[in-house]
Parts: C-alpha cells; sequence; structure tokens
C-alpha cells in the first residue's frame, strides 16, 4: 500500500448470485484529505463501505485499509477507524451513556467517562445523556452518531450523511467540526452524502458511482468544469441519468 493513502481498493466485486452490488471498483482515499463517495440509490456506495468495514466478504479484489489487508488482518485496521450513520440505531433501551460507554470499551477508549462528557459538551447534547436512544429525534441521534464515531479519535471516519436532519445552522457547525478535525488530527474521512453543498464544500476528490461502478472521479471544480455545470447537484442529475458528458454540455448550452 502507498504511504500516501488511507485506503486502496483495486478491482472491487460483490455478487449476490446473479446480482453484481459491486463491479470492479478500484480507487484510493489519501490520508488526511475528504473523499466524497456519491451515487443514487442502490449504485453501490453501501455495499462498498460495508467492505471496507470489513463487515462483508468482497466476492475478489483487495482492500487495504490503514496499511492493513482487510480480509487477512483487519484486527489491525479497526481500532483506528470508525463509522457513522443516522440510518443504524444504537440500541434503545439503552441510554445515550450506556451506548457510547459501551463503545468506548469495544475500543478501550482512555478514561472514557471524560470522552463522552468531552464528546457530549463538543456535538450538544449533554443534556441528552441519559435519555434512552429510542427517544431521540432524528437530529438528536446524528448528533449521538457522530459522538459514536468519534469515540476512539479515529484515524479514519467512514461517514454516511452525517448531517442528515440537522437543521441548516447545526449542520453547517457540524461541518466545521469535521474539517477542525480531519486538521487537527490529519485524519481521512470518506464521506457518503446527498447533500451536494455539503460535499462541494469538505471534498479534496469526488467518487461518482453508477450500477456498482465509479463512472467519473475529481475534484468538485473539475467535474464542474467537465460538464459544463455551475452546480454539483447537476453534475449528479446528468450521471444518474445518463447524459454523459457530451450530452450535458450541450444541455448547459441550450
Amino acid at each position: 500500500m502507498s504511504e500516501i493513502n488511507a485506503i486502496e481498493v483495486r478491482d472491487l466485486v460483490k455478487r449476490y448470485g446473479q446480482v453484481t452490488a459491486v463491479a470492479g471498483v478500484s480507487f484510493a482515499v489519501p490520508k488526511g484529505g475528504i473523499t466524497a463517495l456519491l451515487g443514487g440509490n442502490g449504485a453501490g456506495k453501501t455495499t462498498t463501505i460495508a467492505m471496507l468495514l470489513g463487515l462483508l466478504t468482497p466476492t475478489s479484489g483487495s482492500i487495504s485499509v490503514l496499511g492493513a489487508d482487510m480480509l487477512r488482518e483487519r484486527g489491525k485496521a479497526l481500532p483506528r477507524m470508525n463509522f457513522s450513520s443516522p440510518y443504524v440505531d444504537l440500541p434503545h433501551r439503552l441510554t445515550v451513556r450506556q451506548n457510547l460507554r459501551v463503545f468506548a470499551k469495544l475500543y478501550a477508549v482512555p478514561r472514557p467517562a471524560e470522552r463522552i462528557a468531552e464528546l457530549a459538551a463538543a456535538l450538544g447534547f449533554e443534556a441528552l445523556l441519559e435519555r434512552p436512544a429510542g427517544a431521540l429525534s432524528a437530529g438528536q441521534k446524528t448528533r449521538v452518531a457522530l459522538a459514536k464515531a468519534l469515540i476512539n479519535k479515529p484515524d479514519l471516519l467512514l461517514l454516511d450523511e452525517p448531517t442528515a436532519s440537522l437543521d441548516p445552522d447545526t449542520a453547517d457547525w457540524v461541518r466545521g467540526l469535521l474539517e477542525s478535525y480531519r486538521r487537527e488530527r490529519q485524519a481521512t474521512i470518506l464521506l457518503a452524502s446527498h447533500n451536494m453543498a455539503e460535499v462541494a464544500r469538505l471534498a479534496d476528490m469526488v467518487l461518482m458511482m453508477k450500477q456498482g461502478q465509479i463512472v467519473d472521479r475529481g475534484s468538485a471544480a473539475d467535474l464542474l468544469a467537465r460538464y459544463g455545470r455551475d452546480d454539483l447537484e447537476e453534475v449528479f442529475l446528468d450521471i444518474a441519468r445518463g447524459r454523459g458528458k457530451a450530452a450535458a454540455l450541450q444541455a448547459g448550452a441550450a
């Protein structure tokens, strides 16, 4: 694995019977940067992230994360990474504090009570610590999910819709927190989001997926120039609707 990359994926394939969810994907995520993995529903993003986490075994191909082969030595990488998604529920009957304490123990976090208090203050949910996770609103769940992902001060963060259900002010604040965390820890972030303004702000590199393949890649500025668009959402729609670069340029000139 290259010393400059936190993730290297080569010829990654995942099949379920006759259905191919990921079809020969290759990409690298540089250390210390923010890369966005974009695509419509069913594009293969979630399956790709699950394989990066070691939750799914690839049909073929290789994955290296933080210098570890995820097929043979994922135990070396997992303590240094974490994942957040507001769509993955924490155990409902445990309080927020109890849930975070469980994850702190799993990651062998030193002084877990201090770390939980630090995250609760930073993310503004101190008043929620004794509330059952099942009683949280969607926005509250998003903040707690992010705290869970930061509990072990990971070198690699995999984030699925990190600002989903947050109001614009809080979402903007969370983006600033992620930028500060990346800068201060020299951490790497792989971000899946449907918020194109968020992607344009945060991501150094954008990977566009469709039907299990990466169909385009580049910085937000590169993609806007390539498709002749003023907004990344328009690029997303061009790719999702199969208009392609030439058709997108023609539509933009019309």
